[in-house]
């Protein structure tokens, strides 16, 4: 049955919408230094103050950043103004993103980040394959439940982990001879 015949497809259809752009979409390092050198940045600090020289960012950059041995998640390092060139350089490395380059995309947050997103796109097929009035409640809840993941980093990790279980544990349900484990 197609979901734009069923009564509230149309809202199942935007949650899917929603909930794939938001995985597809992740802040990776590439994305976080285009943010600070695209020039925006910039304009907005020379908006709000006559001088920025001493401006300092705060960064957890994977393979530098010490581990607080109380949480065993990175620490953020403090970086003067002289980090900004090198975030335009790594701009322009975005092309490497998800490559055999890709230096970051082996960290384990990255690899959650697209394990979610492939879990999420199977199970958004399955459930555009099987959707009908019946279940429509239920496949919207699953439609949606990306939604509710938050934050970058550490503060989203187990919320994230969490989702990926439940979307392989959908995924295994309805299709038993599809079982892949995340990349």
């Amino acid at each position: 049955m197609a979901v734009a015949s069923i009564d509230g497809g149309a809202e199942f259809t935007w949650a899917v919408a929603r909930s794939a752009y938001k995985l597809m979409a992740y802040k990776d390092e590439y994305e976080v230094a285009r943010l600070y050198s695209d020039g925006r940045f910039r304009a907005a600090l020379a908006g709000e103050f006559e001088s920025f020289r001493g401006m300092k960012v705060h960064l957890a950059p994977p393979f530098l950043a010490p581990i607080d041995p109380r949480t065993g998640k990175l620490r953020k390092m403090t970086f003067g103004a002289w980090m900004m060139p090198i975030l335009a350089v790594l701009a322009r490395f975005k092309g490497l993103r998800e490559g055999p380059f890709d230096v970051f995309g082996r960290s384990p947050e990255r690899r959650l980040e697209r394990a979610l997103r492939d879990a999420y796109l199977r199970t958004a097929q399955s459930l555009i394959d099987t959707i009908c009035a019946g279940n429509l409640r239920e496949c919207l809840e699953i439609a949606k439940a990306p939604l509710e993941v938050r934050g970058y980093g550490h503060v989203k990790s187990a919320a994230a982990e969490a989702l990926l279980k439940r979307l392989l544990s959908f995924n295994r349900t309805v299709h038993p001879s599809e079982q892949r484990s995340p990349t």
